[in-house]
């Protein structure tokens, strides 16, 4: 009875380190460059940056338009301010008041 040797393969004890390699590089690309990896990541952070600042401004505006609204109610309204102010704002006068037009300005002096 023959028997055969076969040689050891110098590749073959290699071959499940080396595929685990390939799995593990694999799966490290996708966690940085992937969807949700960390270039994504470092994307949403700076959109999320702009996006606070964005809503920070649109607040202020918004305290700005209470805080005019907020003049506008009828407890807080003056009468008088209010026709002065709607005068002024039209350049226009009521027929009881008295209007007193002065001649332009000039730069020297009257003597």
């Amino acid at each position: 009875m023959s028997t055969r040797q076969h040689r050891q393969s110098k590749f073959k004890p290699l071959l499940i380190p080396a595929l685990s390699l390939l799995v593990l590089g694999y799966f490290a690309f996708h966690a940085v460059e992937g969807t949700y990896g960390l270039n994504a990541l470092e994307k949403l952070e700076i959109r999320q940056a702009e996006l606070e600042q964005a809503l920070a401004e649109v607040r202020a505006e918004r305290a700005v338009a209470e805080k005019r609204i907020s003049l506008m109610r009828a407890d807080s309204l003056d009468g008088d301010l209010i026709d002065e102010r709607a005068r002024q704002a039209l350049n226009m006068a009521s027929d009881r008041d008295l209007v007193i037009l002065l001649g332009p300005r000039t730069s020297q002096p009257l003597q």
